[in-house]
């Protein structure tokens, strides 16, 4: 693609053959079967059937299809409803959310709709944008959205938005000059405007260049194509978990299926409790329970300012490690405000002005009058810069409308971008006053005399070098500086470009879009989490710099650099000194999938953040990729997986913190949903190994599986965030749910749960009946799984975690024992499930052996955790030791 940004503008016309009378009609219709219209291209969308199919490739799901059709055939017609229900409902789930998170190109098709002004035949016509041609001249006047990539030819004052494409927040003044360079940011392409920017000042005539797929929107449109969602750890874990338990399930059912041929019990039958097996086996609640607790999490999130598109996403969060953050309107305010002024050779901080002060006051009243802006109730209209000035005078009771109206504008010329000046005149104290603001550089070679408290006294080279100097160290620290001047005229007339001359000098005003003030701890808080926060940004290094700086993000021994030093990097160079990188400054849509690739590279998790069109590539590459929702374009929002309402990186910690709680809550309803089954498949075991009479009918273990598995597994879900969980590492993302302490937490609470079962069912044959045998093995399982839900709402013992706190697994509870003693108590229901009516002491027996268990599993907890606390106590007077010793 050819470099016009370094061409002149007669090489351009050249190149395309054309006048600035423009293309003819012929010419335009030649060139458009050629290139094509001025449109985003798109992928053929998938239809919603197959999205539907594809979300039953799920091995798990296959499974539990194999035991819903093996059920039918041997009977069990509820199995099979209820089976098929959880499935269907997962499946229309997924095609939503992914329906829902495919619409980027549409929007970003829709950006590129507007008419444009080309001129054509010599005559100025407008037409639909996506007739526009490379080689049309296009007219720009503010308010125009570009509609292609084009080269200014003539520029009057033109000033482009161009923040959704390069991230840089303010507007860029343009020029038709020469860029005498071969590689050059796009933000500094000021030759150049680009498709979807929009003009908010001046105008221009433009020669089309690139129309299309061909613009640099069009790239990032090609980028979103070629750019694969990732499959979250949650998926991945899942996956690994449902492979993984198939093969045990299945290899138990086999042995329990052969055991029973074995003894001589019918094909049929032998089937068909192996099959019960199976299906109390798989808890196949478990993909419906994690989108339940996901969903129940983004409801919480959503009050707190955290909107989830894509549900897995949430517990995605949980394990991120690297947050690549905007800095605009996210880190920052996305509000310039004054920090520091300079008047009478002084620096003053912005909170500590003297307006009675003749000098300071007669600056702050300049501001307003050489000022377009006005912020009046809250209601703020114009340049951000101009608007940061209005602010700071309410600060001190300045009316700026009085002020105005006291000092009325006579004449004015207005803000050029080739000058840098703007100037306005007034009449204050009865004198003819010309009020300039502009760049420094500019204004000091028109300089003559400085007000000073002495009075006016002649400008020497040291106010120059004093001036200069706070210049310089103001810029260093981020800040933007704008210089004031004034002079007096012997009457009133309309200004002319020679009056801008012979000043006095009055001051500087510097300003900031400052930090968020929750910004700072937030910072704080990925770091004690061990999470790397990382500024991208399109704005300049300085500024990015000390942002970064004052929030922590750019620490002792961190780098920062720019786009241009990033394309130099190799991948090996770009690998060696990514841990040190904490701010990227003026980069490209290229430069942040790059940066994110790597983050990945390495084994990370990365989270993403953006709010304009250039981000949506980087922010669909990344694990989790989160939008802005005040200044975020559709764009960016239908890429995200996550949008924030309140833009505020605080709220990204947030989140980070409840998707960890969320995972843990997750993971304790599976090791509640194992633990329980496992019990039950030991109980069969040990029947089957000791020739013992089966302990359950397959009903039995219907009804087990459909009441303890889905109640207290949700109410599991719904525990409440616990604070300290920052304090730990991110889970790693290849980790598997199937941990060593999970495994034995499973097999060990299992175990103590089936051996209760069994001496129940051991105490009901010793009365010779076997019907007796079975519904005292049935209940006391069914019963200790419901008592076990307490055990798994966390690591900790249910006194540390609050014994009434979880007012869900109480309900969950309750319901489930009515429903067991309703079972064992009522003749219908125990006809229906093949219940044998118990005595009262044999009922007290089931209760007291199904309470057992949960009695043992937490004292184990109360112990450990006095022996955690113990240990922490210790290790914070350790800590308290070092830290005496440091200071």
């Amino acid at each position: 693609m050819k470099k016009y940004f370094c061409k002149t503008t007669e090489e351009s016309l050249k190149d395309f053959d054309v006048t600035l009378n423009g293309l003819t009609s012929a010419k335009a219709t030649e060139i458009i079967t050629s290139v094509g219209e001025n449109i985003l291209n798109e992928k053929k969308k998938k239809s919603m059937f197959s999205i539907f199919i594809e979300q039953f490739k799920d091995l798990l799901v296959i499974i539990l299809i194999v035991a819903a059709i093996i059920s039918a055939m041997t009977g069990n017609i509820e199995s099979t409803i209820v089976i098929i229900a959880v499935i269907t409902l997962n499946a229309i789930l997924g095609t939503v959310q992914y329906v829902k998170a495919k619409q980027s190109l549409a929007s970003l098709k829709a950006l590129s709709a507007p008419n444009a002004k080309v001129i054509r035949n010599g005559v100025k016509i407008e037409i639909a944008s996506k007739d526009v041609v490379p080689g049309d001249i296009l007219s720009l006047e503010a308010g125009d959205l570009v509609v292609a990539d084009g080269r200014i030819l003539e520029n009057f004052s033109l000033k482009v938005n161009e923040s959704s494409l390069t991230g840089e927040s303010e507007s860029v003044d343009k020029f038709p000059d020469v860029i005498k360079a071969n590689e050059v940011a796009l933000g500094d392409q000021i030759n150049m405007v680009f498709s979807s920017s929009l003009v908010t000042y001046g105008r221009a005539t433009v020669l089309v260049t690139n129309t299309g797929m061909h613009t640099e929107l069009g790239k990032i449109a090609t980028l979103m194509e070629e750019t694969e969602e990732k499959t979250t750890p949650l998926q991945v874990s899942i996956d690994d978990f449902s492979k993984k338990l198939a093969i045990g399930i299945l290899g138990i059912c086999v042995i329990v299926f052969g055991l029973s041929m074995y003894r001589g019990t019918p094909l049929l039958d032998s089937l068909m409790f192996a099959v019960a097996l199976a299906v109390a086996a798989i808890p196949e609640a478990l993909s419906s329970i994690v989108t339940i607790v996901l969903a129940i999490g983004t409801q919480s999130m959503a009050k707190e300012h955290a909107i989830i598109k894509k549900l897995k996403a949430v517990e995605g969060l949980g394990c991120v490690s690297i947050i690549c953050s905007d800095k605009t309107g996210t880190l920052t305010q996305n509000k310039m405000t004054v920090q520091k002024i300079f008047v009478d050779n002084k620096l003053i901080d912005s909170n500590n002005i003297d307006s009675k002060n003749v000098d300071s006051n007669f600056l702050l009243n300049s501001s307003v009058l050489c000022n377009d802006s006005t912020s009046i109730d809250g209601a703020e209209i114009g340049d951000p810069t101009e608007v940061a000035f209005v602010n700071l005078v309410h600060k001190y009771s300045i009316n700026e409308i009085e002020c105005r109206n006291t000092y009325p504008r006579l004449s004015e010329l207005p803000f050029d971008s080739d000058r840098k000046l703007m100037s306005t005149l007034h009449v204050i104290d009865g004198n003819h006053i010309i009020v300039t603001k502009g760049a420094l550089d500019v204004l000091m070679n028109r300089v003559t005399s400085i007000k000073t408290s002495d009075g006016v006294v002649t400008f020497t080279e040291s106010d120059k070098t004093n001036i200069n100097k706070t210049n310089r160290d103001l810029s260093s620290q981020g800040l933007r500086v704008l210089a004031f001047a004034y002079k007096e005229l012997d009457e009133a007339k309309d200004l002319t470009l020679e009056d801008e001359d012979d000043y006095t000098f009055l001051g500087l005003i510097s300003m900031i879009d400052p930090p968020r003030e929750e910004s700072k701890e937030a910072v704080a808080d990925c770091i004690k989490a061990s999470i790397k926060p990382i500024m991208i940004t399109g704005d300049h290094k300085i500024t990015a710099s000390a942002i970064a700086k004052e929030i922590g993000i750019l620490r002792e021994g961190d780098l920062a650099v720019e786009g241009l030093e990033l394309d130099k990097m190799s991948a090996d160079e770009l690998n060696y000194k990514l841990q040190h990188i904490s701010v990227y400054a003026r980069v490209s849509p290229e430069h942040k999938i790059r940066i994110v690739k790597a983050w990945q590279d390495k084994g990370k998790i990365v989270a993403m953040t953006g709010d304009g069109v250039n981000d949506a590539p980087a922010l669909k590459q990344a694990d989790i990729g989160i939008a802005m929702g005040i200044t975020g374009t559709e764009v960016s929002k239908d890429a995200a997986s996550m949008i924030l309402t309140d833009d505020n990186f605080a709220t990204i910690v947030k989140s980070v913190t409840n998707g960890r709680n969320i995972y843990a809550n997750i993971k304790n309803s599976i090791k509640f949903l194992l633990s329980g089954n496992m019990s039950g498949i030991l109980a069969v075991l040990y029947s089957s190994l000791l020739a013992l009479p089966v302990p359950f009918a397959a009903v039995h273990l219907l009804f087990i599986n459909l009441l303890t598995d889905s109640l207290p597994a949700i109410a599991i879900g719904m525990e409440k965030s616990k604070k300290d969980v920052l304090r730990d590492k991110p889970r790693d993302a290849s980790e598997s749910i199937l941990t060593k302490d999970f495994i034995k937490d499973v097999s060990i609470q299992g175990l103590i749960i089936g051996i209760f079962t069994m001496i129940s069912y051991h105490i009901g044959l010793a009365t010779g009946n076997h019907g007796i045998a079975m519904t005292m093995a049935f209940s006391t399982l069914c019963l200790a799984r419901l008592f076990h839900g307490f055990n798994c709402r966390g690591k900790r013992s249910i006194f540390s975690l609050g014994v009434f706190s979880n007012k869900f697994s109480w309900m969950a509870f309750i319901a489930g024992v009515i429903l067991v003693n309703a079972v064992l108590l009522i003749p219908v229901l125990q006809k229906l499930f093949e219940i044998t009516p118990l005595s009262t002491n044999q009922l007290l027996q089931i209760h007291l052996f199904a309470f057992i268990p949960t009695l043992i599993i937490q004292i184990f907890k109360v112990i450990r955790d006095a022996i955690e606390d113990k240990n922490e106590k210790s290790q914070e007077k350790n800590d308290d030791k070092e830290k005496n010793k440091a200071a």
